[in-house]
Order: C-alpha cells, then structure tokens, then sequence
C-alpha cells in the first residue's frame, strides 16, 4: 500500500538510491494512522479493570525519507511510551503501522523481525541500555548474530562501527560497560543500533543525560551517520533547541495526543498552539538581559487516566472558553506534509471561540522562511 506525496512543501534533504527502498523515494518511510496504547489499572478483590491510562490516544503522524521528526512535550505526555509502540516493545491497542507501504503485523503485513531490521532504538539511560556481561564487541554483534550472522562477521562489523561512532576497536572493543563514560556507552549504544542496518532510528532522549561537550559531540556523530548511511531519524528530546537544531519538522504531544506538528522553523517562529508557545516560552536563554521572570506554564498536567473533557489542555490555558470544555479540537489533515497543523479552536474561525478570527494568517513555507 505506497501513499505517495502529492504536492509536498517540505522536502527531506536529497537521499541516495537506497537498494533497501520499496516504495519509492516519495513513499513516505514511517506512516502512523490513529495509534492508540491505554494501559489498564487494576484493583480490588476480583483485580478487575478499573480504570486506564491513557499514554498514546489517537496519534497520527508521517515520517518522509531523509529527514529528522522532533517530538516534544513534557514528562508524561507519551513520548517514550510512543517510541516503545513503534519499535513493537509495547503492544498497540488500536490504529496502523505503516512502514515503506507495508502494513505492519497482520498475517500479510510486515512481521516484528523485519520491522527490526529496518528501525532501531537508542534509550536514554546509557548505562542499563548495555550488558555488563558482554563486552562492547559483543554487545554491538548479538544482534546481528541472532539474524544469522556468523561471529568473526559480526564482530568485524562492531569494529567498523565503533571507528564509524569515533571509538577506537583496539582500545574499546573488549571492554566492558562499567570501563566507559557515559558518552562513550551512548556512542556503543547507537553502534548497537546500526548494526542492522537500519533505515530509521529512534533517538529517545539520547543525549539529555550527557555534558553538554559531549553532548555536541555525539549531536555532530548522529548528524554524520545520518548523511553516510541514508538514515532517517525520530528525536524524542526536552531540549528544544537541541530539537530545532536537528529536526526538519516537529510534533508537539500533550496527554497523549499531538496538539501541533509542521515545520520546525515555521513553529518556531509561529506556534499555533497554546502549549507550545508556553513550552519556547520556558527555554532558559543564555542573554541575561532576557531572563524569564515568570513561568510561561504553571502546574503539572492533569491525570491521563482521568484527561480533562474537550481540550485537555484547557485546565492551564489562558484563553479557554466554553467551547474548549465541551468539544476537542481537531488537529485537521492534509495531503501537504509540510503543512503547519494545530489542535485549538482559536485556530478554526467555526469553533465559535472568540479569539478564533484573530487567527494569523498561515505561516510562509519553511523554504521561504529566514533561519534564525
């Protein structure tokens, strides 16, 4: 099932041929239509159901070939918990998977062990990410000797590797975990990732626990294998401007669902949503003339197992009225996946919110943007 793109506006930096490529370099890579994961909470005497978490609620999302997706949004909303679905570690409970045209699972759809050899994970936590029983050769092989790879192969690829992430094998290989730092584990972790040569990769939070030196440095190793492999990318991170540093588009989720999406430079020039302009708003500048005096976002966010009516964000929002109470936004769609999309009714002039004619006018296209 090829969905080809129509009239993009967003183009992912130009890619080589890809002998890997099935459907086509306008295929878009990863295609995710109403992704749903709930898990349930139990009690009692009988341990029944007695109420859900709502952790991804209706996500839908295109990844084009080549280019990096962004995904932010504060502790909880359901970044991790999205990435886990993807990769398969978590079960959906509801909606599709789409990878290259090919529906994921399913008697004739795209089995679990060809899904992982096309998309790979890098965890946050670099340390519990590796065996402390196997060393580092080791560890960045067993993939691809459980796939069938003879030994002396895969070892011979963990060497590649490892010089390919800026380790060198003769002083890295036959160590083990608890010899390195933490960007050192972090760069074996994204060896291990490759080392199926996969076409796209998870980043969640891959570089958030590391010094900011380090951090550069492994943000510059992605940036390189990225362009040396053909790899396209998701990045889970906190950080937004690591976020507009890396990504060519961005996705904004809150409680489970995603309230903006488009061009990274288009929002960060022009959020739509509420959310996230509280969200740039917060971000730590390093010009003490421009110091934040005031939190831009106050309180946590409600319960996903009990998620506000209507707009879930409404309980933190400004400028909530009725309507945002008794009707959920609607993200929209749009054949154009460089289209700047938002979830809030002051955006749709029939919402029958009063804001909604001050709407701005539609961002110019990203190619036509000033970078910052």
């Amino acid at each position: 099932m090829a969905i080809a793109l129509p009239r993009p506006d967003l183009q992912p930096p130009p890619t080589t041929d890809d002998s890997r490529d099935r459907g086509g370099k306008a295929q878009p890579l990863l295609i995710v239509e109403n992704l749903r994961k709930h898990f349930p909470i139990r009690g009692g005497a009988l341990n029944r159901k007695i109420a859900s978490i709502k952790a991804v609620d209706d996500v839908s999302f295109v990844v084009l070939k080549g280019e990096t997706l962004g995904v932010v949004g504060e502790s909880g909303c359901g970044k991790s918990t999205l990435a886990r679905v993807l990769m398969g570690l978590v079960a959906q409970d509801q909606g599709r998977i789409i990878f290259d045209g090919e529906l994921v699972g399913g008697p004739h759809g795209l089995s679990l062990r060809d899904l992982r050899r096309n998309m790979q994970i890098v965890f946050q936590d670099s340390d519990s990410s590796l065996n402390p029983r196997l060393s580092i050769a080791d560890s960045i092989a067993y993939g691809p000797r459980v796939h069938g790879m003879s030994r002396a192969q895969a070892l011979s690829l963990a060497h590649d590797l490892l010089r390919r992430v800026g380790l060198d094998p003769a002083l890295f290989a036959l160590r083990y975990p608890h010899e390195l730092s933490g960007g050192q584990k972090q760069r074996v972790n994204i060896a291990r990732a490759l080392a199926l040569d996969p076409r796209l990769v998870i980043l969640d939070e891959a570089v958030s626990a590391l010094d900011k030196s380090i951090e550069a440095q492994v943000l510059n190793v992605l940036r390189h294998l990225k362009e040396t492999l053909n790899l396209t990318y998701v990045f889970i991170s906190h950080d937004l401007n690591i976020v507009r540093y890396v990504s060519d588009r961005m996705l904004v989720m809150y409680l489970g669902e995603v309230v903006e999406i488009g061009p990274t430079d288009a929002i960060y020039r022009g959020p739509k949503h509420p959310y996230t302009k509280a969200l740039l708003e917060s971000r730590l500048g390093a010009d003490p003339r421009h110091r934040v005096e005031a939190a831009p976002l106050a309180g946590d966010a409600p319960s996903p197992v009990d998620p506000p009516s209507g707009c879930r964000f409404r309980t933190r929002c400004l400028f909530a009225e009725d309507v945002c109470a008794s009707k959920a936004p609607s993200l929209g769609r749009s054949n154009n996946h460089g289209a700047h999309l938002a979830a809030c009714h002051m955006g749709d002039p029939q919402s029958g919110h009063s804001r909604a004619s001050l709407a701005p006018a539609p961002l110019p296209r990203v190619a036509d943007a000033v970078v910052c």
